[in-house]
Formats: C-alpha cells, structure tokens, sequence
C-alpha cells in the first residue's frame, strides 16, 4: 500500500488543478451574489484559506518527519518536504494568474509572488537542499492566515454588511499584533540566524552561494514589505481611533 509520500505522478499535476477548481468555486458559486468588482479578491481569499492553515500544520508535520541527524540549514529535502513545497508552489501559481488576469498593475503582489516561486522551485527542483529552513519561514508566513484572509474578507464587506463591519473591528487590533510580532520579530529573527548560516560557507558545497544571496534578498525585501505594510494599517488605526475620540468630545 502507497505512503502520503509515494506519488506516481508529480503531486503538482494534483495540487495547481486543486486550487483551479477551488477558484472556480469561489468565483461562480460561493461569491456569485457578490459585487463583481469585489468576487476575484473574495475568491483569491478563499484559495488562500485553503493553501495557508494546511500549509502551516504540513511544514510542521514535514519538518518533524525529518531524523534528528539530518535536520539542518543545509540537509537534503525529504519527499514529504518537498511535496509541501509543491503545494505552495501550485497555490502560488494560481494567485500569480489571479493578480496577472484581474489586478496586473498590482506590480507589488506580483513580484512576491514571483519572488516566493523562485525561492520555493529552487529549493524543490535546482538544489533539492534547504526545505527544512524554507518551510520554516512558511510556517511563519501562513501561521496568521486564517486571521489575515477572515479580516480581508470582512474588509470587503464591511459598508455593505452590518455583521461584517463589527467582525472587522473586531479583528484588526489583534490580527495586527500576531502579525507584528510574527513579521516584525519571529521572522527577522529566523531569517538573520538562517543568513549567517548560509553566509559562513557551511552550505556551500549543496547550495550555491548565489542562490543563497538571492534568497536572503528575497526574504529581507518580503519581511521588509509586510512591516511596512502592517505599519500603516497601525497608523489608520490609530487615525480612526483618534478620530472618533474627537467626536465623542465635541
């Protein structure tokens, strides 16, 4: 009997056709009463729900798979590694086609979607090394997920749905905690003891010191993004907040 591990076929001839069919869903039937101009970003949601938790619980899963002995900065992929990797990479195909077919001057989105392809498909298919560092920092990616796409959802609602309004409201002060604290202080953390790692030549001889660099700069330009984004949804926060204060006075 087959293992979660032993495809015959490549697990991304099953994954990428997934969220296609997940998107589809989305679009024509779960958002179809929806404001046309707001159904792709509901649907875009939705394949992100289903990518992100799971993507976090099988990072986990597919890091503590791996032998003690092997588990390292510059250990070879394991297969169930490297099938979440595949995972990620079918789910960010797809948001890339989104972004290029409904929102393509979203230069932003875009390139970190292509900038996480290129880290995700080199480390599954150049190099086959450093998955355990790389579905680390997914971890950490994903684990706001669930709270980050319920909050964009209620977002896109929130002038038109009472109920959506308040659940906003509601979630922005800690979605902006956990992901402050995950983007702002795990990640940095992570990300400058992976770069030394690296940096130090330990991993050389399996992974080229090019491909590192770029990944290092991939990373950094990403954390940098969130924090800046994560920063001005402080700043409106606090405007609201101020604002309303000024109201209640007069």
């Amino acid at each position: 009997m087959g293992t979660l591990t032993n495809f015959s076929v490549s697990p991304l001839t099953i994954f990428f056709p997934m969220f296609v069919i997940i998107y589809l869903i989305a679009y024509y039937g779960v958002f179809r009463n929806w404001n046309p101009k707001y159904r792709p970003e509901a649907s875009s949601c939705l394949i992100s729900l289903a990518h992100g938790t799971p993507a976090f619980f099988l990072a986990i899963i597919a890091i503590a798979n791996q032998s003690q002995s092997q588990r390292g900065f510059a250990s070879p992929n394991t297969e169930l590694q490297n099938i979440v990797l595949d995972y990620s990479i079918s789910y960010f195909t797809m948001d890339l086609i989104h972004y290029l077919v409904f929102n393509p001057n979203d230069v932003l989105f875009i390139g970190h979607h292509l900038a996480t392809l290129f880290v995700f498909v080199t480390c599954r298919y150049l190099v086959s090394h450093g998955a355990f560092a790389i579905l680390i920092l997914l971890g950490l990616a994903e684990v706001t997920s669930f709270c980050q796409n319920t909050w964009t959802l209620a977002g896109v609602r929130k002038n038109d749905v009472a109920a959506a309004g308040k659940l906003y409201e509601f979630l922005s002060p800690p979605f902006y905690v956990f992901y402050s604290v995950v983007r702002g202080i795990a990640g940095p953390a992570f990300v400058y003891k992976m770069g030394a790692f690296y940096l130090s030549g330990a991993a050389d001889n399996v992974i080229p010191r090019w491909l590192v660099v770029s990944w290092l700069v991939v990373l950094v330009v990403a954390i940098s993004v969130s924090i800046l984004w994560v920063a001005n949804l402080w700043v409106d926060l606090f405007k609201q907040r101020s604002g309303k204060m000024e109201k209640k006075v007069r």
